[in-house]
């Protein structure tokens, strides 16, 4: 029976009856695309469950007509636009998208790369759906037999992205091979694979499809396996680069000059520098010439290894050849020679380099001053700071750090400062990192009004100081009993809301203390306490000490078993100070009521303590036989 024959009324009864199955059974296998981000192979090839009730639909609501509706779409003039009023048209049958429908309207027009993208993008972009691996396979298929490399390659990246962060484990490559036999291709997607893979850094995938695209027995370009290269040298995966290197020559991939520069850091990195011979006749054998990068890496390779005679053979090799040294060479064979402490004879290399008309940089004049500060040279080494300010280079952060270093290995701070000075007046910029290490050096020798003094200059340039620069300032004074000045500046911190830290209070407690200023001390770590710092032993022995030499024993030991029982800071150091001015009193009735309370709070004597109180008994008893003699 045909649908012409049927009965009117029998033919809108089994119309509603299809459009209540339609909206009444779930949504099919072969739909998962719009919720799943990727879909497996079997997912992607899920052929949809034919119902003889959608026939008798019409087309927009005939979920076995969506192919045919999008791709009559796509023919039209303006596919966009088609597509757009097809969206509205299709709505209800959107949901039966699947990832097997995607790929059959993309099959339909691989030999339309434009009609095919169109669709591609419309499917992701407007309607949402997330594509399966194997859309993504057919569309880099169609783009990259069309000759449009770009956007095939900008499509194999995202669908690299999507397969490394899906849950499932797919392998792009088994994808890409599944799906050419059902669509036109060009092997070079392989080879982009490849090139895919180490623009994203993901090296170890990209040495397997070098591996699996030999085995199935396509060839990678000669720049694809310079990327591989590349990748694997900056992971130290020394052996599989040699492996690269024989598989290529086996299968007869040509390397080309790149790939030889590439293998001789490889070479360098193989430790293997003894076979620089044979490496060299094996590039010439494949019909290249070693040229400057090549000679460059060898003997910088050479002279880091300490193996300067070997680097200066080079280094005559390469004028026989014909093959001119520039800028790197001479300087890669100055840094040797100033690492083995050779500083006059890098310098008279640096002449040679000049005259032979090549003008030094700053890596040149950098590497020969770093040579002559490590030599102790010093005059030297600001000389040719001047010759190079002179030929118009600006010295750098290096420049200015070695200089500063090499006045300070020689005990000359207030020259290093001096020098500072100076290239302030030449417009040379200084760190703040250069700046940061002369004051700290400044406070550890001692100088912590010269350290002042700068920090005082540059800040009008806009240097704002670390906090531990104010630490150390504090500290610095402390030691000099400068105390004034460490609380000036304390309350500088204050000012600019940087909160002083622990090592700050102990300094200026301890100064305080020190000088005999037991109540700006007692202030001073009320205020620490406010701001939620608690005390240490350092401070705990200082305070007691200071009360103990004013004869304070009251104060002392309220002192001591406040620091006992509320920081729990038990210092027998402090608490045998406090027995010692008993002692030396012999009030021995009032040292033995100290010790009953002291061990209630906590304390317990040592071995000092012991000896203090028998030094007492003794002191006591001489005093008495003396108190008995004047009687």
């Amino acid at each position: 029976m045909t649908p012409a024959s049927v009965n009117p009324l029998k033919q809108n009864h089994l119309i509603k009856s299809a459009n209540l199955y339609l909206n009444f059974i779930p949504k099919l296998h072969f739909s998962s695309s719009s919720s799943s981000s990727l879909q497996t192979s079997q997912n992607s090839h899920s052929r949809p469950l034919s119902n003889p009730f959608y026939n008798l639909l019409p087309e927009t609501q005939n979920p076995n007509k969506i192919v045919d509706l999008i791709s009559s779409s796509l023919k039209q003039t303006n596919s966009q636009l088609s597509l757009s009023l097809l969206q509205n048209d299709i709505k209800p049958l959107i949901p039966h998208l699947g990832s097997h429908e995607i790929a059959r309207v993309l099959l339909r027009f691989q030999s339309d790369c434009f009609s095919a993208l169109t669709f591609f993008n419309w499917v992701k972009n407007d309607l949402g759906i997330k594509l399966s691996s194997h859309n993504y396979c057919y569309i880099v298929h169609i783009l990259s037999w069309s000759k449009n490399f770009s956007l095939a390659m900008e499509l194999l990246c995202e669908l690299i992205d999507f397969v490394k962060d899906g849950s499932n484990c797919e392998d792009v490559f088994e994808s890409l091979v599944l799906c050419s036999k059902d669509c036109n291709f060009d092997p070079v997607v392989f080879d982009m694979l490849l090139k895919g893979y180490m623009r994203k850094g993901m090296v170890r995938e990209g040495f397997k499809t070098f591996r699996k695209t030999l085995e199935v027995g396509f060839l990678p370009s000669v720049i694809s396996c310079n990327f591989l290269l590349n990748g694997l040298l900056r992971l130290n995966f020394v052996d599989q680069c040699w492996l690269v290197y024989e598989e290529m020559g086996r299968v007869g991939i040509r390397p080309n000059s790149h790939t030889f520069n590439i293998l001789t850091h490889v070479f360098c990195k193989d430790r293997n520098i003894d076979k620089v011979n044979d490496f060299l006749e094996r590039m010439e054998e494949e019909g290249f010439d070693p040229d400057l990068v090549t000679y460059n890496t060898l003997i910088s390779s050479y002279c880091r290894k300490g193996r300067l005679n070997d680097a200066f053979y080079l280094y005559r090799i390469m004028y026989r050849r014909g093959v001119i040294p520039d800028l790197v060479s001479y300087t890669a064979l100055m840094n040797g020679l100033c690492k083995e402490g050779r500083v006059r004879e890098a310098h008279q290399l640096f002449h040679r380099m000049v005259h032979r008309g090549l003008n030094p940089d700053i890596v040149s004049y950098n590497t020969l001053i770093s040579g002559y500060c490590k030599g102790g040279m010093m005059q030297e080494s600001k000389h040719l700071m001047h010759e190079m300010i002179g030929n118009g280079i600006c010295p750098d952060g290096f420049s200015c750090r070695v200089l500063v270093e090499g006045y300070e290995k020689q005990g000359r701070l207030l020259s290093a400062l001096n020098l500072v000075v100076e290239l302030r007046r030449f417009g040379v910029s200084i760190s703040s990192d250069i700046y940061h290490h002369l004051m700290v050096s400044l406070c550890h020798e001692g100088r912590p009004f010269a350290a002042k003094k700068l920090l005082e200059r540059i800040r009008q340039d806009g240097y704002a100081p670390k906090p531990d620069i104010y630490t150390e300032l504090i500290e610095s004074f402390c030691r000099c009993d400068s105390a004034a000045e460490a609380l000036l500046l304390k309350d500088e911190m204050v000012h600019r809301g940087i909160k002083a830290d622990l090592v700050s209070y102990r300094a200026l407690i301890c100064c305080l203390c020190k000088t005999g200023k037991s109540r700006d001390a007692e202030s001073l770590m009320e205020e620490m306490l406010k701001s939620g710092i608690l005390p240490d032993e350092k401070i705990c022995r200082a305070m007691i000490h200071c009360y103990c030499k004013q004869l304070d024993t009251d104060k002392a030991e309220l002192l001591l078993s406040f620091f006992a029982k509320e920081f729990q800071i038990f210092d027998t150091e402090s608490y045998n100070c406090l027995v010692g001015v008993y002692t030396e009193a012999g009030d021995m009735d009032k040292l033995m009521e100290l010790q009953d309370r002291m061990m209630k709070v906590g304390f317990a004597p040592n071995s000092l303590t012991c000896k203090y109180v028998i030094h007492g008994l003794l002191k006591a008893t001489r005093l008495d036989g003396h108190k008995s003699l004047v009687n």
